[in-house]
């Protein structure tokens, strides 16, 4: 499990690591299986809505002691270009076109529909 925060404690629980650094952003990778992280949603679980138990993320976050990223749609939409552009030319990637793979939509799609977005974005600015 990944977190995108804004700031993070200078320790981190030996359950959580900071991946990269973005921009303005901290990746936060979540190793979600380990004892202590479970015993933490254990602690912080709760009835969301009748029926329904759950962690809400800023409970979870106000105990790490990180601050979460809330980015505006515009950001979101560059960096999910980036990360297209970045699986295009992945190695792995690259060998899935080899032996065949066509997929109904691809990557030019996914990058496509992203351009129409920051169009539109840009529009009602």
């Amino acid at each position: 499990m990944k977190l995108y925060a804004k700031t993070i404690p200078h320790r981190l629980p030996d359950w959580a690591t900071t991946a990269t650094k973005i921009a303005d952003l901290f990746e936060v990778e979540i190793n979600d299986e380990h004892p202590n992280f479970q015993s933490l949603l254990e602690d912080l679980e709760t009835e969301i809505e009748p029926g329904t138990f759950g962690v809400k993320a800023e409970e979870l976050c106000f105990r790490l002691g990180i601050e979460i990223s809330n980015p505006h749609l515009h950001q979101l939409v560059e960096q999910a270009q980036t990360l297209i552009a970045e699986i295009a030319t992945h190695p792995d990637y690259k060998q899935l076109l080899e032996v065949g793979d066509q997929p109904d939509l691809n990557i030019a799609d996914a990058s496509t529909a992203l351009t129409y977005l920051q169009w539109e974005l840009e529009r009602n600015r």
